[in-house]
């Protein structure tokens, strides 16, 4: 399912292309006002303006250097690649781009006013400058991860410009512009969520919002009605003119709320109805969000096995060659400072069975230094080691002369049903200190929204995830687990091959039919990310009835 182009995305891929050929072919080509390049040569004036010009950007320098300053996009054989790149700008917020942000009419206005080889040069150079924002914006996003939160420490994958103008060079220019963008199901399947919902906002949104806190099978009346007309503008529900929440429209929720990772009782509560009354235009934001997060990723290597972490999904689910053959409930990081799950990419080498909890430094003077400072007994069920490793004697120690900074011990769980990891700890070694664990902590896993840990993934079904991993590896997975589970020890067992773990935030994601769930922004990560997308130039439409 994830990141594989099926035959349905071939398909909707070509027609894509098509219709893009078709509209490079149809555009009006952008022509030079009385001004009307040579088929010879670049003028002395011309590459001399071109290199200095480029001089403070060496990826462009370079590249016209090495092609003796032959133009790009105003000599008079360039006009395929013009049209091909305008055609592209004008479609630019297809994929929630800001359109401000590359100036197509300014640059089309720049073409029509060239008298001279000195103003050609300097158009052929802002052109490429803006040729090559927008490949990287479309490819590889417009925002830099990092500079929004902190806890969005993803690598991503920047494409060497140098080598992007080379390649563009030697393309036919409208294939190449097509390949720029991510090539999966998924970001077509956002590219079609994003028109529906824009044309749900030009037709006025989806109707009257739901004015009750609880609606359930049974109940008439007016808060009815509007629940069924809601339920079918969001297409759960076939028109229908009941005021009665009937069976249909039970079974109508019970889909919403499985598509919002919301519990399916099939009963309309306070939640199910705030989700509910969710507007197009959030959605919208919620799907532009998704589609800069997905070219993050673009280019990444996920790997035919992988472990996909979706945070505000709270689940964890094994990827095999695009299909999902395990899936877990998850609890992650709460919503504090500090204790966020972050998201990152790594590689999943071994496990511990029966791991040893070693508490972080940041609890142990947090957490459990103001307990000791009231209690010297508190804690029972951790060992306090100093920093030669002995154990100390609680009794023969003064707390509360230690303060978070100079704190000279270090406190320890030894392995047992009891252990804050439980019995098993994936680990993909990072500097985070984040892994996937076991936990006791069992009823957690029945809430709703399971924000709870310190920023590590506590696991469902850990057991059954290892089973999974082993797999690969023995001919009686659960067999071999068992026996290192069986000593009682800590014990580390490797991974033959190591397993790619990609820790994600998608409140919008297409599920293995393409249609668009959505989930609770429950870091409020998506909403920082939007706040610089409008920032840098993104426009939501308005309601036009």
């Amino acid at each position: 399912m994830l990141f594989k182009a099926s035959r349905r995305r071939e398909t909707q891929w070509n027609r894509g292309r098509s219709a893009f050929l078709a509209g490079v072919a149809m555009s009006a080509l952008v022509s030079f006002g009385s001004f009307a390049p040579s088929k010879a040569a670049p003028s002395e004036t011309f590459s001399m303006t071109v290199a200095e010009t480029s001089a403070d950007d060496q990826a462009i320098s370079t590249f016209y250097q090495a092609r003796g300053y032959k133009p790009l996009w105003t000599g008079a054989e360039d006009a395929a690649r013009r049209a091909a790149f305008f055609q592209a700008l004008d479609h630019v917020e297809d994929h929630g781009l800001p359109a401000s942000r590359y100036d197509a009419a300014g640059l089309r206005a720049a073409f029509a006013s060239v008298r001279s080889e000195h103003q050609r040069a300097k158009l052929e150079v802002a052109v490429t400058k803006t040729f090559l924002t927008y490949a990287r914006d479309v490819q590889t996003g417009f925002l830099t991860p990092s500079r929004i939160d902190a806890g969005i420490v993803r690598e991503v994958p920047v494409r060497d410009a140098r080598a992007t103008l080379d390649q563009f060079a030697d393309a036919v220019p409208a294939d190449f512009i097509a390949t720029l963008p991510p090539a999966t199901a998924e970001y077509a399947a956002l590219q079609k969520a994003r028109l529906d919902l824009v044309t749900a906002i030009a037709n006025g949104g989806w109707g009257a919002q739901v004015p009750a806190s609880r609606l359930e099978p049974g109940d008439e009346g007016g808060a009815v009605v509007a629940l069924r007309d809601r339920l079918v503008a969001e297409r759960y529900l076939a028109p229908s003119v009941t005021r009665t929440f009937d069976g249909d429209m039970q079974r109508a929720v019970q889909l919403f709320q499985m598509d919002n990772g919301l519990t399916p009782d099939g009963v309309a509560g306070e939640g199910t109805i705030a989700e509910l009354n969710r507007t197009p235009a959030e959605r919208l934001r919620a799907v532009l969000v998704a589609m800069e997060r997905l070219r993050w990723m673009n280019g990444l290597p996920l790997g035919a096995r992988h472990i996909w972490v979706n945070l505000p999904d709270f689940t964890a689910k094994v990827i095999d060659d695009g299909k999902v053959t395990f899936e877990t409930v998850t609890v992650v990081g709460m919503n504090q400072k500090d204790r966020r799950s972050p998201e990152f990419s790594d590689q999943m080498e071994f496990m511990v069975i029966n791991p040893t909890w070693n508490v972080p430094r940041s609890i142990t003077v947090k957490e459990y230094l103001p307990m000791l400072q009231k209690n010297p007994n508190a804690a029972r069920h951790l060992r306090i080691v100093d920093r030669n490793g002995r154990q100390i004697d609680r009794t023969q120690v003064d707390f509360t002369q230690f303060t978070e900074r100079n704190f000279p011990f270090s406190m320890s769980q030894a392995p047992s049903d009891d252990n804050a990891l439980g019995l098993v700890k994936f680990m993909f070694p990072n500097q985070w200190n984040i892994y996937l664990h076991d936990t006791p902590s069992k009823p957690l896993f029945q809430k709703e929204v399971r924000a709870f840990s310190h920023g590590c993934i506590r696991l469902g079904r850990p057991f059954d995830l290892a089973y999974a991993l082993l797999a690969r590896q023995s001919v009686d997975p659960k067999g071999l687990f068992q026996s290192y589970l069986d000593t009682g020890r800590e014990s580390v067992l490797k991974l033959e091959t190591p397993v790619p773990v990609h820790l994600v935030y998608f409140t919008a994601w297409p599920n293995a039919k393409g249609h668009i769930e959505y989930r609770r922004d429950v870091y409020g990560r998506d909403a920082e990310i939007f706040e610089a997308m409008k920032a840098a130039g993104v426009v939501l439409p308005e309601v036009q009835g």
